[in-house]
């Protein structure tokens, strides 16, 4: 039976949900969304800070000039500047959407329950996190949890696994998206350290059996290739109550889709969640590919890919150019003003 917050809160996105597509009619023209993806793709374009991500050597080779930034809305309207064809590797935003498909197959209460979902206040892949905890009191959102989700899949075999988290990640962004394999072999070869997280989180009861097992498929979920209008659409996606707004598939129970966001607000920008969501109001998640995706809910979802990070891991254009489309848009969920009162 859901909780009392959790009631309160689905009327909460429902109330969203509803004023937004309303108000998307008339704010989102196409002249005013593209018109604020013009000013801040041409006020970033240039922008010489960051540096690729070098600790998975395929990373390190990814072109840094890659630059590209979407919105789609909940109505299914696309808006793209730039380079929103080139393709990088998904990396932690993929957290976000196992996550969902673990509510899905089980509920939001088993990610509460199993992980936690509150932020650690300790780097991402932070071994010292499990132990303060016994891997407990921690989030999907950095390596411990994201693995014990994926291990939280189910299915009788790896293939079997695999193929419902990829089918999940290609519904969302409502075309099938595919593994870029040389960063699989790159990221394979070189984590350790999240191999002995899975090991550890099994130790502490966290993921029931085959740890290794979850640390591949998490290792191979993250090297989805996805271009920015993909992850907008994942975003809009959630934005949009669980239906892709393109394809007009119901992805996710709208019920659960408070709880993702929850999530996402909490831990979805590593060390700098909180300064995010203060800049911006907006749940969102980073990898360490360059990109980033938000949602502004019952509006729209954005996102945008640029390589080069910051020292958080964050994408520093990317940062940068959905807080200045989103406030252009009034994508705040939290500012008070009329939608589209300037």
């Amino acid at each position: 039976m859901k909780t009392n917050r959790t009631i309160l809160l689905l009327a909460a996105v429902a109330v969203c949900l509803v004023a937004g597509q309303v108000a998307a009619k008339d704010l989102y023209k196409k002249e005013v969304v593209q018109a604020a993806l013009t000013d801040a793709h041409t006020k970033y374009l240039n922008l010489a800070e960051g540096k690729n991500a070098d600790y998975i050597p395929a990373l390190a080779k990814v072109d840094p000039k890659i630059f590209g930034i979407a919105v789609v809305t909940v109505d299914g309207k696309v808006y793209t500047i730039g380079d929103v064809t080139s393709e990088v590797s998904i990396q932690s935003i993929s957290k976000v959407f196992t996550m969902a498909l673990v509510m899905q197959e089980q509920s939001p209460e088993a990610i509460l329950n199993n992980m936690g979902v509150d932020a650690t206040g300790q780097v991402f892949n932070s071994i010292v996190a499990i132990e303060q905890y016994r891997g407990a009191q921690m989030n999907a959102m950095v390596n411990p949890g994201a693995i014990t989700s994926t291990s939280m899949v189910s299915g009788a075999s790896a293939e079997e696994i695999w193929n419902k988290i990829i089918s999940a990640y290609s519904d969302f962004a409502g075309r099938p998206l595919l593994v870029n394999q040389e960063v699989f072999v790159s990221e394979a070869e070189t984590n350790q350290r999240n191999q002995a997280i899975s090991m550890l989180m099994y130790a502490y009861g966290h993921i029931q059996s085959e740890p290794l097992r979850a640390c591949d498929i998490y290792t191979k979920q993250c090297a989805v290739n996805v271009n920015a209008l993909d992850l907008a659409t994942m975003a809009a996606t959630l934005a949009n109550g669980g239906k892709n707004p393109v394809t007009a598939k119901q992805v996710m129970s709208t019920e659960n889709v408070p709880e993702v966001l929850a999530v996402m607000a909490t831990a979805g920008l590593y060390d700098d969640s909180g300064q995010w969501l203060f800049r911006t109001g907006l749940p969102a998640k980073s990898g360490v590919g360059g990109g980033i995706l938000a949602v502004s809910p019952g509006k729209f979802g954005i996102a945008a890919i640029s390589p080069p990070l910051d020292a958080a891991g964050n994408s520093v254009k990317a940062q940068k150019a959905i807080a200045d489309v989103s406030n252009a848009l009034g994508g705040n969920p939290y500012a008070p003003a009329p939608l589209g009162k300037k």
